[in-house]
């Protein structure tokens, strides 16, 4: 069975991070690992605490799980400190990591900085040129860029540049009202348009770390890059167009929407929500 390790904060709600990339990662197939940085308290509605771990704890973890099961791809989520950036970018080049994939968890959709100037340095230098593929967002393309993204024209330049400059593919993610679901990889100096279909579904919470996480899947099971990121926007989609609906605020997806096992269905009081 092929491996894949998650490096990303808990999501106490189970709709992001750690949570939401184990749930993808079986999903899709593969063996899912964890390496945690950081605790949230958290649920649909915001954040309302985050205890991150210790450097030294963190490269225990990574110790840990390359001298045992090694993983045939890396997913890297938010990670909001520098000296846990460096701890990362170490133990990859330690054990000479494949199949890298950085979601550079940046900037909120609501255009809130989540992580410092300092740490975002660190991450340029330290770990986007480790990425076999990035997976930023708007926001996120304009900070790494230092480009205004207005059009898909835009995109398509700073995805360039991106990419260029840290030598690796660039999945520049569409949505935050610019295109909807319309996402462009920038890839050996080629760009490919991969186009979604618009879901009418509020409940997205955790959707950059679901798509990165199959990314990563497809890619630990020999999938080329293309396939990898057509294979996870499908996934996505189906997430989506499951249509959950859970908690106060913008709820999860239902990773679980294609599973058919004996074990899946629930009593008469469940009403079939898991079939």
């Amino acid at each position: 069975m092929r491996t894949a390790l998650t490096i990303a904060g808990s999501d106490s709600s189970g709709g992001a991070g750690i949570q939401a990339d184990i749930k993808t990662m079986t999903a899709n197939g593969v063996y899912a690992m964890s390496a945690i940085t950081a605790l949230t308290a958290q649920n649909t509605t915001g954040v309302t605490g985050i205890m991150e771990v210790t450097p030294q704890f963190l490269e225990e973890q990574l110790d840990d799980i390359f001298t045992d099961i090694r993983p045939d791809a890396v997913k890297i989520g938010m990670v909001s400190a520098g000296p846990l950036i460096k701890v990362i970018a170490s133990v990859l080049k330690k054990y000479e990591a494949k199949h890298v994939v950085v979601d550079p968890v940046m900037v909120a959709t609501s255009g809130s900085r989540l992580i410092s100037d300092d740490a975002i340095e660190v991450l340029k230098v330290s770990l986007l040129p480790l990425a076999e593929v990035l997976t930023p967002n708007i926001p996120e393309v304009e900070v790494l860029s230092g480009m205004r993204v207005r059009t898909e024209e835009d995109m398509a330049s700073a995805a360039e540049y991106i990419g260029r400059t840290y030598h690796c593919a660039v999945l520049c993610k569409g949505g935050h009202q610019l295109n909807d679901a319309n996402d462009l990889l920038y890839r050996d100096g080629e760009c490919l348009w991969f186009r979604g279909r618009h879901i009418d579904n509020p409940n997205t919470h955790g959707t950059g770390c679901t798509l990165s996480s199959a990314i990563a899947s497809n890619l630990a099971k020999g999938y080329g890059m293309e396939a990898a990121v057509e294979r996870a926007k499908a996934y996505i989609s189906g997430a989506l167009s499951a249509m959950l609906d859970l908690g106060k605020g913008s709820g999860p997806m239902n990773h679980a929407f294609d599973l058919e096992s004996e074990f899946i269905g629930g009593t008469d009081e469940d009403k079939g929500v898991w079939l």
